[in-house]
């Protein structure tokens, strides 16, 4: 699939460092993925969805909002707010 230089010269694109020895085998795996959700065929399928016209949209209000709106976040911290871990 993907050689190991190719995740390699990527990584140092994206100037990622690559500690960890099972990154390739996990890149290999997505690749694979990918591949299997390309060949799901579902370039058949339509697509259903309903037209709005412009007349029936709302709106667009402008409406100040004098406070500091990261204070009012939960998990506010210092100039930081906390969001859950990304696996």
């Amino acid at each position: 699939m993907v050689s190991h230089e190719e995740i390699q010269h990527v990584a140092k694109l994206m100037k990622i460092e690559l500690d960890d020895p099972t990154i390739y085998e996990r890149v290999d795996k997505m690749i694979s993925y990918f591949d299997i959700l390309d060949s799901a065929g579902v370039e058949s399928e339509e697509m259903s969805f309903t037209e709005i016209p412009l007349s029936e949209l709302r709106e667009d209000k402008y409406i100040p909002f004098n406070e500091k709106l990261i204070e009012k976040l939960n998990y506010y911290k210092g100039t930081y707010v906390r969001a859950p871990k990304m696996i």
